[in-house]
């Protein structure tokens, strides 16, 4: 186990992110309730040498900080943001049910669809119209130019590979997952290691253009 205040608080710092979703009034009501569940709470994330480590998060304010820290940067569509929120707002949740993170993950993911069919579904589209999360995922990798070193998640959790769930060298893949979680896949009972930092850190490189600096 890894001991949350080894990382705390200089690599996650609170965004006091307040917007659409994530409303202060959300966050009021949401602490209120966090205080009748004291923790702390365990969760899987991969660290520096430590791809299936786990972080302890002793309040939660630390986990809040943590959650809002993987807010998506100005620029990127607002329709993307916005459902980005909700995913973020369930994890946040999971403090009181911790079950509510695999509903935050699927939100995530569906995010992610959204932003890689924005982003790249004129090039993946085949010749029925249809646009698929795998070739867009690939295509990101193969013609777009993503390495595992131009995503923040790399280097801030030391080597931690991205690229290959991308394009299935690593079984199971993103789409795979993506299509696990929404058809009800029943042996899916803890988060996904890292997942929303590595989901916020795709739309931002597919978004890189236009986000604002």
């Amino acid at each position: 186990m890894i001991d949350s205040k080894w990382i705390w608080p200089k690599d996650w710092p609170s965004t006091g992110c307040t917007s659409m979703n994530l409303t202060q009034n959300f966050l009021d009501a949401v602490a209120a309730a966090a205080d009748r569940m004291p923790g702390p709470m365990n969760v899987p994330w991969p660290m520096p040498g430590r791809p299936d480590g786990i972080v302890e998060f002793t309040t939660f304010s630390e986990w809040q900080a943590f959650i809002l820290s993987f807010g998506l940067q100005p620029g990127i569509p607002h329709v993307v943001a916005v459902k980005f929120e909700r995913a973020l707002k369930l994890h946040l949740l999971g403090w009181i049910d911790f079950d509510i993170i695999k509903a935050g993950e699927v939100v995530a993911l569906a995010t992610l669809e959204l932003a890689m069919k924005d982003c790249y579904g004129l090039k993946v589209k085949d010749k029925g119209g249809k646009i698929s999360f795998h070739r867009a995922l690939q295509y990101m990798v193969r013609q777009d130019g993503l390495r595992d070193d131009k995503l923040p998640m790399y280097h801030r959790r030391g080597g931690c590979s991205v690229v290959a769930r991308l394009t299935g060298e690593t079984k199971p893949s993103l789409a795979d997952i993506r299509n696990e979680l929404a058809h009800g896949y029943p042996f899916d009972g803890l988060p996904w290691s890292g997942m929303l930092e590595m989901v916020r850190d795709l739309i931002e490189y597919g978004y890189r253009s236009v986000i604002a600096r």
